[in-house]
């Protein structure tokens, strides 16, 4: 009932509490009904602040103003009603008034001037400074086109008063004007304080950092512009009051290249549509939408579904010309209330702007809408070749045919070519290239290599290299015919093509390499073609059949290679004396025709098992050999996989730097050869990783986000959310929580989690759960512990995950001040603890209960928290000595630490006293380990005689000898801590 003074404060007190939104703002408004009856306005003074509030929070700004003048009659005839904080807010609220009237088009300027110049005669009479005046009065310049730079210049000029905004706000206006003159780097130096998180407010930095995103965008700073949409956007997302910000984020998305994260920030913002309380907002909001869905039509996507207004589905098209419609609408009434054309031109610079990069800005998320990548130009030059493909066929067979005698790894793209000029007649077979079959197989092979990396269609490649086996030999081509068969061989001894037993494949390929034998004498490796197929390939048959030769010796080489791998970690004597059979007579047949690329060949296999079976220097040495032979080879696009395996190794051997930096040179070296089969997901997640290690932190999330969209462009989507989760492992570790967050929420949106592996499912939720708390969102955490207690509920295969999940669920439902439901985790806790013990994670929880209870009920609380830690003593006691995963000096310790605390909150100091040096003597068993906790400890143990039993002289005698005891730990930062507190008590003494 709320038909009290007494009763309807204590509503608004809890109304106040709540996130801003509809809810909030509709008990808002009822409180104000309530309130009014009353005989003293006191506390309806108190509801139409409140309301004031709720409406300036979601972008209700048509009725913001009708609150304030409200309030300003009853500050005119009852001010002993309003206490000296509402006071302040009545001058304070004057400049809200402005910037709402301003985001109204029905309201003409001259009623903002009067708004203004009442402000200005409200400050006079109360003698405050003008700089507030001046600022609203740039506003209206601003936001008009008319006298800004004066405007500007009256404003920055005069000092800054208590009531001007805080500083964080006046810091997102002071850099919005230097990017409207075009100065996007002294914008961004402006910005510094507010997107490095020195200065903060409740509309920043997520105001700010959507403002900043093209700004950093422009100057190339990619890094900090995926940063802050990913934390801003999350701020943003879903709130009336911020329509504007998401709209410069979908304009984000559109100009990176992005539209795809773009459509998923349409269907999460739907609603937004629906907001017409601030009109200017929502004009920002509508042409964000509008750059989107205006670089979809331009890229022929104009039938795509879209998420528009509720209560009909809607194209991509069809969603344009309405947003289109309504902004018209809107930018007319602005332009004829002001009478300029400033809204209208603000607007028209925003819409004409160009996508910002020439490739998407890999941002980390799992996006559900992906934009398909470009296809590459038919004519496109084979990078590092500098060789244009030519337009006649014959010629380009021909470059094909060259280039896969060459190995190079641009052939693909040139078969690829070849292909579709068959397939749209643009092309076709001529004599002067031999055999309609010879070209037919040389495609079988290359359609073989275009499966061959597709786990799902590996089967199709070695059907395909069959097929051109039967070719060759009836084209009488036998080594050509012998060197497809092997492949075909070795590529079904990997498991999943479902094809021959590998004792099969073996065998098939001891007969290949008898027939070999009998080749050899029947037709040798150099001499005239034997026909017409042969001298398609003109003067270099004998190269040819070398080159068809090894290529027979490498699959029997990768063959046995499989058969060893497949064996680990103990491999039979005769698969590994299959496999060094196998790789010496590759590399001695190499080396006697003087093939290096393929002595590299076998010294990577080499390589390769040393490093799986730990011999990492033996591994390092072939990876190293290998590519000096490449290197002797003249074959440079072949130092890609050495290089890449020879990162593996370094990272394995704990040389991260010098890993990345072999790592890039790979990628580096697959990119300027226009290497399409290599592995560039993985290695760019090995990049990242190495960066990690190596301390590079940017280098690692750039990496890691790289390695993440390329795994999502390969559909390979739990290795995306593995790169996903060591992203935002390394997000977390180097500060950016909130970036982690993002991240982390991407790989768990409903579509993505439900093909994620329950593992991976289950620990991103984990550590999503953590890093919600990190950011003192405790009820969204507790949500996630709570999803993620479900998911586990049966693993029965894992007890363990079910204690550490109900543990952690119960401090965050503490956190979020759920008490009842954290008690009943508590209690799951213990019981799972029962059967899957955890006894360090059980005191932890039991400490932060007490720690907790005291927070919310000071006092009151102390018998329930000193319950809660008898309770930890108990698990503690009942530990069985040395068990590896609990150190008991350190639990007893904290456990000391923690009671000495609650004791101290209920003035119990000398009980406190003995529980703080409790935990000093604890800490002490620690050695080394224990300086840290242990120096905390006397910190508290000297204040509890300091401040609670004011014996100063102790306290300085102890901080005294425990500073100097860490400054011989090298523990600076703590003695100094323990100086400070030493000084205060000396200071307090001489006093």
């Amino acid at each position: 009932m709320l038909d009290t003074p007494e009763a309807v404060v204590e509503a608004l007190r809890e109304n106040h509490d709540r996130p801003h939104g509809l809810p909030r703002t509709v008990t808002a408004e009822e409180l104000v009904e309530a309130a009014e009856p009353f005989e003293k306005p006191d506390v309806l003074v108190t509801a139409l602040l409140e309301l004031m509030t709720a409406y300036e929070f979601t972008g209700e700004h048509r009725k913001s103003p009708v609150v304030f003048a409200r309030l300003l009659r009853l500050w005119e005839t009852v001010p002993e009603s309003f206490s000296e904080w509402e006071a302040h807010q009545v001058f304070w609220r004057f400049k809200w008034v402005t910037t709402s009237l301003l985001q109204v088009p029905d309201v003409p300027l001259a009623t903002v001037q009067g708004w203004i110049d009442r402000m200005r005669g409200f400050y006079e009479a109360a003698e405050h400074g003008m700089q507030p005046v001046a600022a609203m009065r740039y506003h209206v310049a601003a936001h008009t086109g008319l006298g800004a730079h004066d405007a500007y210049d009256l404003w920055v000029t005069r000092p800054r008063t208590e009531l001007s905004d805080c500083e964080a706000c006046e810091i997102r206006y002071l850099a919005g004007h230097q990017v409207t003159v075009g100065d996007d780097a002294a914008a961004l130096e402006v910005w510094h304080p507010v997107l490095s998180g020195a200065s903060g407010c409740s509309e920043e930095p997520q105001m700010s950092q959507a403002r900043a995103l093209l700004p950093l965008l422009r100057l190339g700073r990619t890094d900090e512009a995926r940063s802050h949409h990913l934390t801003g956007y999350r701020q943003a997302r879903g709130n009336t009051g911020m329509q504007h910000e998401v709209g410069l984020h979908l304009e984000f998305c559109a100009l990176s290249r992005n539209e795809g994260r773009g459509l998923e920030i349409l269907a999460e913002n739907r609603p937004l549509f629906e907001a017409t309380g601030a009109p200017l907002d929502r004009l920002g909001f509508l042409t964000g939408v509008e750059v989107l869905l205006a670089r979809l039509a331009e890229d022929g996507h104009t039938d795509t579904p879209v998420a528009g207004p509720p209560g009909r589905s809607w194209t991509a098209l069809e969603l344009l010309a309405y947003v289109r419609s309504e902004a018209e609408k809107l930018v007319s009434a602005f332009d004829a209330r002001n009478g300029t054309p400033a809204v209208g031109e603000r607007r028209g610079a925003r819409l004409a702007q160009r996508p910002l990069l020439d490739e998407p800005l890999p941002l980390g998320l799992r996006t559900a809408v992906t934009r398909s990548p470009a296809a590459a130009p038919p004519a496109a030059a084979v990078r590092g070749t500098a060789v244009d493909l030519p337009d006649d066929f014959v010629s380009l067979v021909r470059e094909a045919r060259r280039m896969t005698t060459e190995g190079h790894p641009g052939s693909i793209r040139v078969w690829t070519r070849v292909t579709e000029r068959l397939a749209d007649g643009s092309g076709a077979h001529e004599d002067s290239l031999g055999p309609a079959d010879l070209l037919e197989a040389e495609l079988a092979e290359h359609r073989a290599r275009l499966h061959a990396h597709d786990d799902g269609r590996r089967t199709d490649s070695v059907a395909e290299l069959r097929r051109a086996a039967e070719l060759f030999t009836g084209l009488g081509m036998p080594w050509h015919a012998l060197s497809a068969r092997a492949r075909a061989l070795a590529w079904s001894t990997i498991p999943d093509t479902g094809d021959a037993a590998p004792e099969s494949a073996r065998s098939e390929l001891d007969e290949v390499l008898r027939e070999a034998q009998r080749l050899l004498a029947e037709v040798p490796l150099s001499g005239e073609p034997v026909g017409e197929e042969e001298a398609a390939f003109g003067s270099e048959v004998g190269s040819e059949r070398e080159l068809e030769y090894l290529a027979l010796l490498f699959s029997c080489a990768y063959a046995a290679h499989q058969d060893v791998l497949r064996e680990l970690p103990e491999a039979s004597d005769l698969a590994l004396e299959r496999f060094e059979d196998a790789t010496r007579r590759l590399r001695s047949e190499a080396e006697r025709l003087g093939m290096p690329h393929q002595v590299a060949n076998a010294r990577q296999f080499v390589g390769e098992l040393a490093a799986r079976r730990g011999e990492l220097d033996r591994a390092e040495e072939e990876m190293r050999a290998a590519l000096k032979d490449v290197a002797e080879a003249g074959r440079p696009w072949r130092a890609t996989r050495p290089l890449a395996m020879l990162g593996q190794i370094l990272l394995s051997k704990d040389e991260p730097a010098e890993a990345a930096e072999v790592l890039h040179q790979a990628i580096v070296e697959a990119v300027r050869h226009d290497d399409t089969e290599f592995p560039m997901a993985a290695t760019y997640s090995l990049v990242g990783h190495a960066a990690a290690h190596s301390g590079d932190f940017t280098g690692a999330v750039r990496h890691l986000t790289e390695a993440a969209t390329r795994y999502d462009q390969e559909s390979a989507f739990d290795d995306a959310t593995e790169a996903r989760l060591q992203l935002a492992d390394v997000l977390a570790r180097g500060g950016q929580q909130a970036d982690a967050v993002a991240v982390l929420e991407s790989v768990l949106s409903d579509e993505a989690a439900g093909s994620l592996d329950e593992r991976l499912r289950a620990q991103a939720r984990l550590t999503l759960a953590r890093g919600l708390r990190e950011l003192s969102e405790y009820l969204a955490s507790a949500e996630e512990f709570l999803r993620l207690a479900d998911a586990v509920a049966g693993w029965e295969d894992d007890p363990a995950i079910q204690t550490l999940v109900a543990a952690e669920a119960a401090i965050a439902l503490a956190m979020a001040d759920r008490w009842d439901a954290a008690a009943t985790a508590y209690e799951r806790a213990v019981a799972a603890h029962a059967v899957a013990a955890n006894p360090s994670l059980i005191t932890h929880m039991m400490c932060e209960f007490a720690r907790l209870v005291m927070l919310a009920r000071g006092a009151d609380g102390v018998d329930e928290a000193l319950g809660h830690l008898t309770r930890a003593d108990a698990v503690a006691a009942a530990v069985p000595e040395d068990t590896e995963t609990f150190t008991a000096w350190y639990e007893s310790g904290t456990v000391h630490y923690r009671r000495a605390r609650v004791l101290a909150e209920a003035e119990r100091f000398p009980d406190a006293l003995i529980q703080a040096e409790a935990a000093v003597a604890a800490h002490e068993q620690g050695g080394e380990h224990g300086e840290v906790p242990r120096a905390e400890a006397v910190r508290v143990a000297a204040l509890i005689e300091g401040n609670g039993l004011e014996r100063y002289d102790d306290a300085v005698v102890r901080l005294t000898a425990a500073a100097r005891r860490c400054r011989h730990a090298n523990l600076t930062e703590a003695a100094e801590i323990l100086d400070a507190l030493r000084e205060d008590y000396l200071t307090r003494q001489g006093a």
